[in-house]
């Protein structure tokens, strides 16, 4: 249904608009509201936010409807008007058209022809709220989506691509917040959220800094993903930082006792299935890396004890010539049947 605002001192008009339009109106088409002239219209304007376009005359006492028009940017921006006047002379028309009137409709009024007007008005201001939804809606979609599932959703065959995959080289990298399972029994659930988005946002400030994106938050750890050039490099420069950025952070008042936050690392380089995985029919999707590659990094991230980077021997190979890194020893990992070499990143 059209909210319509009309504004004009002719005090039968109320009348014969009710007429014109009565289907309209017994059919939630149309729902019309009356101002006597320019400054009571502001004041309905202000009562009915929702009002989507003003019918307005120009000769009206207290506030004429060329003033109103200056005043309706700023009391709604959205909301159009059509000028509805015996003055339609060019320069009326034109004082119109240049403070913001969307049309001029002569009187005596052609009730069929300000019908289409009024129609032809509506459907501009409905693809202007349209379009000031779609850019909130978003602003929004970008504080949870990653900005590289937005910039594949813009891909020209992005809708007859979404089961597609690829096979990448690339570097993946898990961060867990040490402690802070057990931190969630002694604080408020406010105070949990607000300490670990706190914490997420230093994690986050690095693996950005480096080049790399955040592929999923789970719980209180993060899952990251660096591709192109020197992926690994920049993956455990951001690792070192995190740790660093962490170790230097504040103690945490929990309760009857003080909580210094810590994190454990499990990084893990080389081919990965990059796609969205999910059910296509239940309409929900994840843009991800899959693999043995990411099962791995997992599985090093929940061997490594508090401040540790823990890479495998493979990843070590690459890596050695760039960092000073020391032999831990063998360890079995979950879900593996043979034993594997894993060593820490110092620095």
């Amino acid at each position: 249904m059209a909210k319509i605002l009309v504004v004009d001192d002719e005090a039968d008009l109320e009348l014969l608009v009710k007429q014109k339009f009565r289907r309209k109106i017994r059919e939630n088409i149309y729902e019309f509201i009356f101002a006597q002239n320019g400054a009571e219209a502001l004041e309905k304007v202000k009562e009915h936010p929702d009002l989507d376009i003003i019918l307005s005359d120009i000769n009206m006492p207290v506030m004429d409807g060329l003033t109103l028009l200056s005043h309706l940017p700023e009391a709604n921006p959205t909301l159009k008007a059509v000028v509805v006047s015996a003055y339609g002379d060019m320069q009326n028309i034109r004082t119109a058209m240049n403070r913001g009137a969307f049309d001029f409709v002569c009187k005596p009024v052609d009730f069929d022809d300000l019908d289409l007007t009024m129609q032809k008005t509506i459907q501009h201001v409905k693809q202007l709220q349209e379009t000031i939804k779609a850019i909130k809606e978003n602003n929004i979609l970008k504080m949870y989506v990653d900005e590289n599932v937005l910039n594949f959703m813009t891909h020209k065959e992005f809708e007859n691509s979404l089961l597609t995959n690829e096979q990448v080289d690339a570097t993946v990298m898990f961060i867990d917040i040490c402690g802070f399972t057990a931190l969630t029994e002694q604080v408020p659930p406010n105070t949990v959220i607000n300490l670990l988005n706190g914490l997420f946002d230093k994690i986050v400030k690095e693996i950005i800094a480096q080049g790399g994106h955040v592929d999923k938050f789970m719980g209180d750890a993060v899952m990251a993903v660096f591709r192109g050039n020197y992926h690994l490099d920049r993956a455990i420069d951001a690792a070192l930082a995190v740790r660093d950025q962490i170790r230097s952070a504040e103690e945490i008042d929990a309760g009857d006792r003080k909580y210094r936050p810590g994190v454990s690392v499990g990084i893990n380089s080389g081919e990965v299935v990059s796609g969205n995985i999910g059910s296509a029919s239940l309409k929900r999707l994840d843009y991800t890396v899959i693999g043995d590659i990411v099962n791995v990094a997992q599985r090093l991230q929940s061997t490594a004890k508090e401040g540790q980077i823990l890479i495998n021997e493979a990843t070590y190979e690459k890596a050695k010539e760039s960092f000073s890194c020391e032999k831990i020893g063998e360890v079995v990992l979950k879900n593996k049947a043979k034993p594997v070499t894993i060593y820490e990143v110092l620095e």
